[in-house]
């Protein structure tokens, strides 16, 4: 397979005819294009990126046209960390920090706090939302808490983010996960508290597969030579695995200028105003980080 459909692409995939089934997510240039914009100190991009790969792998799940966000908040040096992935393959991600030095790493740069996952249909339907605390000592284990305590679904993740080396080249961003879980029935349809896991032949077939995930180590998920397939083939050949068609993943954003504008409409003429600088307003996207411009009145300008 060649690397344009190796990489950048989330592979949906089922161990044998069991009821776990899971998704790989490989990233390089999209991941590369989202962390470049930011220019974060190193530990703050990789956990940028751990979430843009765990929201990219829960969101290939979406079985309509919506979006799914990923929001934590902590007290820690990073204040919020989201990515959002929308249907069809869009992806983002950013992180907002505290004044003061970064010197934690991983989830610990959150410190205490809870993580919000939102289900978003569209405007003319309701929002489905799960809170939890953040737990553990990674995105990853905080992840499974997540599942464990909102869906109660037995779940394992593996996350890995890094920068890839070659000569005569810049170093760029790379990001892989995996994720498996056990899903009963078509979809899993079941009513809220039911066990999952309803025979030792259930439990047995879990704790194998979980195991083997838990196994996974970093070069494995980031290494360009090693492809998805070949990846779960390792884990999963014993036991027979299907990898389905792979879905494609863009870095973009949904930001636009006339989003911008109306949201700036809102404001009266003296906070336009408190906002002017050099004759200008303006706004840079969070998201992507890219510069728009509008007149003191909140008009789209001109202005480079």
């Amino acid at each position: 397979m060649s690397q344009e459909l190796t990489d950048n692409a989330i592979f949906p995939f089922q161990v044998g005819e069991t009821a776990v089934r899971g998704h790989v997510v490989r990233l390089s240039g999209v991941i590369d294009e989202i962390l470049q914009a930011h220019q974060f100190a190193d530990p703050v991009s990789s956990l940028a990126g751990e979430a843009a790969c765990l929201v990219a792998m829960m969101g290939a799940s979406l079985k309509f046209d919506g979006k799914l966000i990923f929001q934590a908040q902590g007290d820690g040096p990073m204040s919020m960390l989201v990515a959002d992935y929308t249907a069809g393959g869009a992806l983002r991600a950013t992180a907002s920090l505290r004044d003061g030095d970064v010197e934690q790493t991983g989830i610990a740069l959150l410190g205490k706090g809870h993580i919000v996952m939102t289900i978003d249909q569209g405007a003319d339907m309701e929002r489905y939302q799960g809170v939890t605390p953040i737990e553990g000592a990674s995105l990853a284990e905080a992840a499974i808490a997540y599942f464990n305590q909102s869906e109660q679904i037995p779940t394992v993740i593996r996350l890995a983010v890094g920068r890839l080396s070659a000569p005569s080249e810049p170093d760029r961003w790379r990001a892989g996960g995996i994720m498996a879980q056990f899903v009963p029935g078509e979809g899993g349809a079941r009513e809220r508290g039911e066990e999952i896991l309803k025979s030792d032949e259930d439990r047995d077939v879990w704790a194998r597969a979980a195991a083997f995930v838990a196994t996974v180590k970093d070069d494995e998920l980031l290494d360009p030579a090693i492809s998805a397939e070949t990846l779960l083939y390792r884990l999963f050949h014993e036991d027979g695995v299907r990898a389905f068609a792979p879905q494609p993943v863009r870095a973009e954003c949904g930001c636009n200028g006339e989003k911008i504008a109306a949201v700036l409409s809102r404001y009266s003429e003296d906070e336009l105003r408190d906002m002017v600088e050099d004759g200008v307003i303006n706004v840079v996207c969070e998201f992507c980080r890219k510069d728009y411009h509008f007149t003191p009145q909140g008009e789209p300008s001109g202005a480079p």
